[in-house]
Parts: C-alpha cells; sequence; structure tokens
C-alpha cells in the first residue's frame, strides 16, 4: 500500500482499513504485495433510489480499494426490465458521486454481457448441468422442499442435452409464453441449502428492456448473473450483506462450473445497515411514493440519499456516520440519532449562525426613537472565526419567538414576562411593561423598554440577566416558510412483522417565519444554523424567487452521546 494512500485514509478507519474482519480476508488472501490487485464493486439494481443503507455498502466498497490502492467498479445488475429504469441509473450515478466516489472508466452493466450470459448457459446444457423445466411457479415451490424435508426432482430434470438446448434457443426466440418454461441449475434437489435445489437459472420475460430494447425475451436470474459479472470484470472480493450468505455455495457453484476466469472472486458478507424508525426497503419506499404518501423520492423526510441531499444533509457527515457504526458480521439495529449527531457535528463549524423567528410575536420598543436603525455586529460563528462578522439591523418594532413570553411565567422561566427583563441578542436588555391580545385572547404585541446603557461590546459590565432572546428586525425581516420534520416512521411493537407505521406528524410547516436579511444572497441548497432553532437548508425544490423555504436538517441537540 503507497504511504499516500496510507494518509488519505485513516489506519483506524472502521470501512476503510484494518478495523474490520474484512481485512483479514482481503490479506489471507491478497497478502501486504498483493494489495494493489484489490477489485471490488458496488451493484445497484436500477429499479428505485438509492438510501442511506446503500451508502454503507459504497463507502465500504470504495473505501477499502481507495485504502488498499486497488479498484472500484460500479456496475447495475439490470436483469429485470420489469422494474428498472433509466430515472434510477441517473440517481444512482449522482449519489455515488455526490457521496465524493468515482469509478473512473469502471462503469458497467449486467446486460452489457447478455450475450455471455446466453453462452455459458449453453455451456452449463451441454456439461449436463441445466435442463429446461416446464413446472410452474407453485409446481416448483411444492418440488423445493422445505427446510426440513427435501425437495423431489422435477420430471423434466432428466431431458437430453440436444432437447434443452432445442427449447432453451426456442425459449430466446419468444415462442413460449412468460413463465412456461426456466433454465434451471442441475445441482441436488436433496441439498440442505435450498438455493443449491435446482435454481433457476433464466426465466422468459416479454419486457422492454431500458438498455437492450426487445432483443432479449428471457433474462438471466440475479444469482446467475452477478457471479458472471464479478467474474467477467475481475472483481476479487464480492462484499455483500448477510441474505446472501446462503447464496454463497451457488456464487461459487456457477463460477466453478462456468469455468475459465483469470480471476474467482471471493464473497463475503457484512450486516446491513438497520436504522430505527427507517424503513430500509426499496421496494416499501417505492410504494410510499407510488401512493403519493410522499414527496417523490427526494422528500426529505425519505432515509433516500436525494432525501438527504435536498433535506441539507452533507456527503461528509453520512461519511462520518458509516465510519462510526463500523462493519461486522452480527444484524443489529443502529439509533438514529448516530445519524443526527455525524450531521450536526459536520454543520457546527461550517455554517452561518442567523436570527430566525419561527413563531412570531411582535415586540414594541416603547422608548426606542421612532424611525431609528442600529446595525448590531454579530459573530457569524462562535466555533470558527474565519467565518466572520455580519451588521444585523434594529429598530422599534422586532419580532421574538411566541414561546419567549409568558403572560404568567412559569417557574423557572427565565425568557420574557410582565415586569421582566431579559437581553435581545447582541443588543440591549429590555424589560416587559405591557401586552396586546386580540378578541380571542391571543396575544399579539409585547410592550418593552430598553435600558440605552446596556447596549452589547460597548463595554457594558453592569447587570446580568438569566435570559437571552433571538429576534429580528420588523421591517427588514425577510419571510419564510419553513419545514420541521420528525421520523417519517415509528417502530410498532404490536407488529410482529417488524413493519412500522407512517408517523401523521411527520412534518410541521411553519408559514410567513422571519429570517435576518443575512440570509437575502442565499441560494438553493445553502445552509445555515437557525440561533436556538437547529441547522435549515433552503429548499432546492419549493424555494422561488418570491418566497425562500427553508428544511430543517437537524436539531441542535438529541439524547446520543458519542463514545469517549
Amino acid at each position: 500500500m503507497s504511504e499516500e494512500n496510507k494518509n488519505e485514509v485513516s489506519k483506524e478507519s472502521e470501512l476503510g482499513g484494518t478495523g474490520n474482519f474484512i481485512h483479514n480476508y482481503i490479506m489471507e488472501d491478497l497478502g501486504s504485495e498483493g494489495l494493489c490487485k484489490l477489485n471490488t464493486r458496488f451493484p445497484p439494481e436500477p429499479n428505485g433510489y438509492l438510501h442511506i443503507g446503500h451508502a454503507k455498502s459504497i463507502c465500504l466498497n470504495f473505501g477499502l480499494a481507495k485504502y488498499y490502492g486497488g479498484k472500484c467498479n460500479l456496475r447495475f445488475d439490470d436483469t429485470n426490465p420489469t422494474k428498472e429504469d433509466v430515472e434510477y441509473v441517473e440517481s444512482i450515478e449522482e449519489d455515488v458521486k455526490w457521496l465524493g466516489f468515482d469509478w473512473e472508466d469502471r462503469l458497467y452493466f449486467a446486460s452489457e454481457y447478455f450475450d455471455k450470459f446466453y453462452e455459458y448457459a449453453v455451456k452449463l446444457i451441454k456439461d449436463g448441468k441445466a435442463f429446461v423445466c416446464d413446472l410452474t411457479a407453485d409446481e416448483m415451490r411444492e418440488y423445493r422442499g422445505t427446510l426440513s424435508t427435501p425437495g423431489k426432482e422435477s420430471p423434466y430434470r432428466n431431458r437430453s442435452v440436444e432437447e434443452n438446448l432445442d427449447l432453451f434457443e426456442r425459449m430466446k426466440n419468444g415462442e413460449f409464453p412468460d413463465g412456461s418454461k426456466t433454465l434451471r441449475a442441475k445441482i441436488d434437489v436433496t441439498s440442505p441449502n435450498i438455493n443449491m435445489r435446482d435454481p433457476v437459472l433464466y426465466r422468459i420475460a416479454h419486457a422492454h428492456h431500458h438498455r437492450t430494447g426487445d432483443k432479449w425475451c428471457i433474462y438471466p436470474m440475479y444469482d446467475f448473473a452477478h457471479p458472471l459479472e464479478d467474474a467477467i470484470e475481475g472483481v476479487t472480493h464480492s462484499i455483500c450483506t448477510m441474505e446472501f450468505e446462503d447464496h454463497r455455495p451457488l456464487y461459487d457453484w456457477v463460477i466453478e462450473n462456468v469455468g475459465g476466469f483469470e480471476i474467482v472472486p471471493r464473497q463475503i458478507e457484512f450486516a446491513r445497515l438497520n436504522l430505527t424508525n427507517t424503513v430500509m426497503s426499496k421496494r416499501k419506499l417505492r410504494a410510499l411514493v407510488e401512493e403519493g404518501l410522499v414527496d417523490g423520492w427526494d422528500d426529505p423526510r425519505m432515509p433516500t440519499i436525494s432525501g438527504l441531499r435536498r433535506r441539507g444533509v452533507t456527503p461528509e457527515a453520512i461519511r462520518d456516520f458509516c465510519e462510526r457504526i463500523g462493519v461486522s458480521k452480527a444484524n443489529s439495529k443502529v439509533d438514529s440519532g448516530i445519524l443526527d449527531y455525524c450531521i450536526r457535528d459536520d454543520l457546527k463549524s461550517k455554517t452561518n449562525v442567523v436570527m430566525a423567528v419561527l413563531k412570531p410575536l411582535k415586540l414594541v420598543i416603547t422608548n426606542y426613537p421612532e424611525g431609528q436603525i442600529e446595525y448590531m455586529e454579530l459573530e457569524n460563528n462562535p466555533e470558527n472565526e474565519s467565518l466572520g462578522k455580519r451588521m444585523v439591523p434594529f429598530s422599534k418594532e422586532l419580532y421574538i419567538e411566541a414561546d419567549d413570553f409568558m403572560e404568567v411565567p412559569a417557574k423557572k422561566y427565565f425568557r420574557l414576562a410582565p415586569g421582566k427583563e431579559v437581553r435581545l441578542k447582541g443588543a440591549y436588555f429590555v424589560t416587559c411593561t405591557d401586552f396586546v391580545k386580540d378578541e380571542n385572547g391571543n396575544i399579539t404585541e409585547v410592550h418593552c423598554t430598553y435600558d440605552p446603557e446596556t447596549k452589547s461590546g460597548s463595554g457594558f459590565e453592569g447587570r446580568k440577566v438569566k435570559g437571552t432572546l433571538h429576534w429580528v428586525n420588523a421591517d427588514t425581516a425577510i419571510k419564510a416558510d419553513v419545514r420541521l420534520y420528525a421520523p417519517m416512521m415509528l417502530d410498532n411493537p404490536d407488529d410482529p412483522s417488524g413493519d412500522m407505521i407512517m408517523n401523521p406528524e411527520s412534518i410541521e410547516v411553519l408559514k410567513d417565519c422571519y429570517i435576518e436579511p443575512a440570509i437575502s444572497a442565499a441560494k438553493a441548497g445553502d445552509k445555515f444554523q437557525f440561533m436556538r432553532n437547529g441547522y435549515f437548508c433552503v429548499d432546492t425544490k419549493d424555494t422561488t424567487d418570491e418566497k425562500f423555504v427553508f428544511n430543517r436538517i437537524v436539531s441542535l441537540k438529541s439524547s446520543y452521546k458519542p463514545a469517549k
């Protein structure tokens, strides 16, 4: 491994190097002198958008290749045309690039190898290791047996090589309807591993393919195509999730019995990511989109990479999250608070802090000069001096948060109330003298007086107060809509299947919030910390020239505490 690569990726990296068990397999197979030969791949099916679970696999495969000076391919396993679309291909490419990874010139599609797959299938037939079967799907399940009972041979298993070759060619030529015939491997119907009981290699599907058009009406099964793709591309280590562990004997059987490959890949399994309050199934996420329960695949509540990106999450935060949770073989559920912590930790020194009032209540300083405007100097980020300072307008009429005033204050309430004094952030001390209610009894306005001797930054070192409120100037504030998010899904302990239920309170839309004018030049995707309210991003889809729309990326605090 080069010194440059060692420096680029930490030696303590959980995903990229010596911190996980996969490293041991790689060293065992390639040795320290052959690590530059490492070739991994990220092989998504283009049947939906990628989610945070895929991000873990992307970081793992590309991270290992980078650490060891090897290569990682991006390959689309596009063997099921009924569920695939160019839209998904393009979104996956965008997501991988956005996460910071580069497949260079190694972009592949399973469909590029359809002619080879057909030749390999013919070879298996000629070698007496595959046959055309006429059993229906229901009959096949019956013949397959169960975990406790062996399967039985198909009545078509002993067809001659010549008959199988003829039928397979006719399948290719479109002579038979969907579901009427399959090509199956001839392995062992009594195997304790159900995946080895004469599995299907090819099925008939008269469907238009997004890359090959109508050339094919038979398509290889994933378990047949995937190992062959790896072998054709020279992949040394095929890293996949634990549900494929029982498929590994079939993966090895396909490569061994087709034969003739210079490099024989090794399949290694790791535990997939399970996250609290989060759906980790493309099928279920697709259902949410198709049923109109969310605003598309990039809804900021969705765990898709595009949804996280639109919400304002950074690629650095996702990579940090994937590093922190590490890699193991044991299935477990990760607290989604860890992801929130990584997002917050990444943004805290990057973003400008501004004052935004989400639930506005007018505050009038009755003794402040009419028509006067002052400019208060505030730091853009107390944790990062390099972000500089800004000037914030201040005048007689302001907005504060409605929650920052209480007519009858509770015990230990240190914000504004009749007769109470607070500091306005970066400005003056004010004391509440009165308030106004509408005909329904709602407080619509708070009146205060200010002490001109208490201006922040003027060397004032007088009395102290316990409450400091953020505010915006009424005349210069910018209106915006703000979306607050809660987990989209809720765990459902009453459902033995483990399915979650959709949270009816997963989004709260606040209309006509007020934000200081520092955000006036913000562009779609720009991020800010709203003082006391969290981190927010200018929405990339719904923001217009007339109005800003902000998504809350994450709140300022969570219950998760990282290990020391």
